[in-house]
Order: C-alpha cells, then sequence, then structure tokens
C-alpha cells in the first residue's frame, strides 16, 4: 500500500447524507438506460467516502443526480437523497425539490468541484470577481470590498497568494486553478462537498499537495467529502470509506484500510491488483480482462460475471444483492452468500 496522507480516521459522526435506492435512467431511445440502480449508502458529518470505479461505471452520473446537476435525457427514477443539516431540521429529499428551492442549499449546505478546473472558472473574470459573485449572492449585506477581501482569504486558505486575486485563471497554473476551484467550493461553508476527480489534469506532486489540503481543510472546517475518481490507490490515502461501482451499482463498500487488505468482491480485488505497491516485493501485475457491460444491454445475472474468473454456477442468473460481510463491510457477491451459508450449517 502506498504511503498514507491521512494520519487518523474521523470518528462516525452524525448522518449528513442518506443516499436510498437512488435510480437515475437516461431515457433516450425506446429503451430507457439505467446508469445507477438502486444505489444507497449513508455519510457522516467529517467523513471522506471515496467511490471508484471504471470509466461508464456510473459514477459521474451519481454524483451529478446527488447535486442535482443532471440535465435531461438523465432523470432520476426512483429513490431518496435525504440531506440533514446541521441544525437539527429534518431531513430533507433533494430529490423532490424544485429549482427555487434547491437555490437554498447550494454552496451554503452543499457544493462541487468539477474536473476541469479551466472549464468550471470563468475565462473571462478575475478569480475575485468570480468568489464576489458567489459570496454576495449568499449574503445580500456584504459589499463588494469585502467579498474581495473574502476572497483573498479563501485563496490563502489553499496556499495561494492573497495577491492573485485580481488573476485571470489562464495566468494561474493547473494545481492553482484546481485549488481555486476547492476554495471557491467552501467560500459559504457547506456541510458536503462534492469532488468528482478534482486532481486529474495535475502532476502527482501537485496531486498530493491538493490531496493533503483536502485533509488539513477538513479537519479544519469539518464538511463531509465524497470524492470521485476512477484511482483506487488514491482512495487508499484519501478516503475514510470507499465504495466501488461497477455497471452503474455498488458492489462493495467498507472501510479504506479493510478493503485494501481483504477485498470482498472480485471487481474490487482487480482493481487493488492493477496497481504496484511502494513497498512491497516485486510481482506481476493483472490487469481486469474485456470491458465494463454496455448498459443498453447488460448481461443477466451479476454484471461482472462475463469478466469474473470466480464466477460459479449462478452468477449468469442471480443478481447478487449488497449484503453485510461483516461490521461496516458489504459486499454484492454470489461467493459472500456462499461463504455465510457454509458457516449457517457449520453452526
Amino acid at each position: 500500500m502506498t504511503a498514507t496522507l491521512k494520519e487518523t480516521t474521523v470518528a462516525a459522526g452524525q448522518a449528513v447524507l442518506d443516499v436510498r435506492g437512488l435510480t437515475v435512467e437516461y431515457a433516450s431511445g425506446s429503451t430507457p438506460v439505467r446508469a445507477c440502480s438502486d444505489v444507497s449508502f449513508t455519510l457522516r458529518r467529517g467523513e471522506i467516502l471515496g467511490v471508484a470505479g471504471e470509466s461508464g461505471s456510473g459514477k459521474s452520473t451519481l454524483i451529478t443526480a446527488l447535486t442535482r446537476l443532471q440535465r435531461p435525457p438523465a432523470v432520476t427514477t426512483a429513490g431518496e437523497i435525504l440531506f440533514h443539516g446541521r441544525d437539527g431540521s429534518p431531513p430533507v429529499d433533494l430529490a423532490r425539490l424544485d429549482g427555487r428551492q434547491l437555490r437554498r442549499y447550494r454552496w451554503t449546505a452543499l457544493s462541487i468541484v468539477l474536473q476541469s478546473a479551466m472549464d468550471a472558472l470563468n475565462p473571462v473574470m478575475r478569480l475575485g470577481a468570480q468568489f464576489a459573485d458567489v459570496l454576495r449572492a449568499r449574503d445580500r449585506s456584504l459589499s463588494k470590498k469585502d467579498a474581495w477581501a473574502r476572497a483573498e482569504e479563501l485563496l490563502a486558505l489553499v496556499g495561494i497568494s492573497a495577491d492573485r486575486v485580481r488573476d485571470y485563471p489562464h495566468q494561474l497554473s493547473g494545481g492553482m486553478r484546481q485549488r481555486a476551484a476547492i476554495a471557491l467550493a467552501l467560500a459559504c461553508g457547506p456541510e458536503l462537498v462534492v469532488m468528482d476527480e478534482p486532481t486529474t489534469a495535475v502532476d502527482v506532486v501537485m496531486q498530493r499537495q491538493i490531496l493533503a489540503q483536502v485533509l488539513r481543510l477538513r479537519s479544519e472546517l469539518g464538511f463531509a467529502v465524497v470524492f470521485v475518481t476512477h484511482d483506487l490507490s488514491l482512495l487508499l490515502e484519501l478516503a475514510d470509506r470507499i465504495a466501488i461501482m461497477y455497471a452503474g451499482r455498488i458492489v462493495e463498500v467498507g472501510e479504506a484500510a479493510a478493503l485494501y487488505k481483504d477485498p470482498q468482491h472480485p471487481y474490487t480485488q482487480g482493481l487493488r491488483d492493477s496497481f504496484p505497491p511502494l513497498h512491497a516485493p516485486l510481482r506481476t501485475l493483472r490487469g481486469i480482462p474485456g470491458t465494463p457491460p454496455d448498459l443498453r444491454n447488460p448481461p443477466a445475472g451479476c454484471p461482472f460475471h462475463p469478466r469474473c474468473a470466480q464466477r460459479i454456477e449462478g452468477c449468469e442468473e442471480r443478481l447478487p444483492e449488497l449484503v453485510s460481510v461483516r461490521a461496516g463491510h458489504e459486499a454484492a457477491c454470489l461467493l459472500n452468500d456462499m461463504a455465510n451459508a457454509t458457516e449457517g450449517g457449520a453452526r
């Protein structure tokens, strides 16, 4: 395992987000394409939940559904996205809110850091002006001068000199733009930040600096994070828990260390074994054969069975459910059902 950025794991607190049975379809053509199917998880305050999987696994569809940024033909057809505010008020189902109601929660309760900061930041506006727009939209009493001063503070928070507040995005390096996007997401003190592969476009040195700052800011400000990436090795350094997605479903979820040491789904094992550890004997790396399924015509049974070297009788017919395999760890694999049945018989 790579040297970890984490020193401690955030203790489990109260839930900030409960996702229950979330299903998202792309209603194009005669047959809808189900890109997310029956996704459920709980995110607690101060926790970092990593979401990993290959391209086409449903990660981006999931986060656009969570943040209500999806556009037609994507439609949330089932499920709940329950947001629990820190004020103790009853939970709110974000999936049921209209645009006007959502504006109450965006930036102050829920914000997002997009994958490409150059696209997320307005190229013809100075950084300070973009921060001021967000801040003054949430606080009408805030003067322009005070908003720019607050922008300087936010940039300093992520290690950018305050004098860069008058720069345009193209005047910043890729790493600085990405850190500015993170600062912008934190401008109004949100309780939950969704990060969509925020380090993909930067080199590994800057990637580590950004991740270290995310952990530091999480510790100081107490926000929760949903961190989406295709890079499982990165999440092992960053996340408290990790959810593995395949073919629009969560196939395994558990604490990062347990998921690395003893994955309970063959797909997770394949992802883990496809990158080299820094401190371990040399070994042959093995990729996952084949390609993810076409969600327009998914295979029957377990969607991973055509690529799985551990498939057993029933994998081609039965769709495994996400069940507990040990405390705080769930997986959707018939191998676990068989193991549980064997243990039950032995007792």
